[in-house]
């Protein structure tokens, strides 16, 4: 495996339908597989508005079985046509009344291999996702891709540092955090907590946020989406924060080895004098 992986992330604005919001994001990908890319992440339920504006039963509507759900497959035949691993980020519908803010993994040959749910779920105004969404139930999962290892932190989880340490613990290389966050709320924190989490754990990170606004509120996505190293700074430009975009980088993963082996956060942890911190 080759130590340079080129990556991709999409940050888009909402179509108005779940169709075009679709067939927009498999245009993208198939530019991105154009520019070589071998791996690509949407945002956070990217064939979707943020309905989490509002609080309404009708918005239930955009959930999904996930991977047997239409967009999920559609995503695999998106992977076999392009050649690319895909974060697919969907509403999903596990059963009647078990509703999950998640992401499936699939791999370059259109392989289904596992998904990850949000664990953290906001409630504050013009975020109401415990509205709609249990809290993630399948932990940290990382996965074998044809690029390396990838995980998934999504939107609101990345304001805790537990669920990226635990990431790098299983070996993540990648880690792809699909979010919808607006510019009012939160944007000083946006270039911060990232590249602050791939210095702890050493490893990449995709920051992909919405951009525009939508219907179902006034939240302004400030879009800024990047990709950051494992040293903490950005591979490349940092995203438009007022129009939508596809963003191509090249990652060095042997940048991860080196950086470990000079600051060696993993060496030096202290796991038996944590123990307080997963008291309630």
């Amino acid at each position: 495996m080759a130590n340079v992986v080129r990556a991709a992330l999409v940050q888009a604005t909402w179509t108005g339908d779940t169709e075009s919001m679709i067939a927009k994001h498999e245009e993208y990908a198939r530019e991105a597989a154009r520019q070589g890319a071998e791996v690509i992440g949407f945002q956070e339920v990217f064939n979707a508005p943020y309905f989490c504006q509002v609080q309404e039963s009708e918005h239930y509507r955009w959930a999904e079985p996930v991977p047997d759900g239409p967009t999920v497959r559609r995503m695999q035949n998106l992977a076999r046509e392009t050649g690319m691993v895909i974060v697919v980020p969907v509403f999903e519908i596990e059963q009647s009344g078990f509703y999950f803010n998640t992401a499936a993994v699939i791999d370059a040959d259109g392989t289904y291999l596992g998904k990850y749910r949000k664990h953290h779920i906001p409630q504050v105004k013009g975020f109401w996702e415990k509205y709609y969404f249990k809290p993630g139930n399948v932990g940290w999962p990382v996965f074998d891709t044809a690029v390396g290892k990838v995980g998934v932190y999504i939107c609101y989880d990345r304001h805790f540092p537990e669920g990226w340490r635990q990431l790098g613990l299983n070996g993540a290389q990648l880690v792809y955090n699909p979010s919808a966050t607006s510019r009012g709320l939160s944007a000083y924190l946006w270039q911060l907590e990232q590249p602050a989490a791939a210095v702890a754990n050493e490893y990449f990170i995709a920051a992909i946020n919405r951009v525009g606004q939508e219907e179902y509120g006034d939240n302004d996505f400030y879009g800024t989406s990047y990709f950051v190293d494992p040293r903490g700074q950005f591979v490349g430009d940092v995203a438009s924060d007022k129009t939508e975009e596809l963003v191509v980088r090249d990652l060095d993963f042997g940048l991860i080895d080196e950086v470990r082996q000079q600051w060696a956060f993993y060496r030096d942890r202290r796991p038996d004098a944590y123990e307080g911190l997963v008291q309630p």
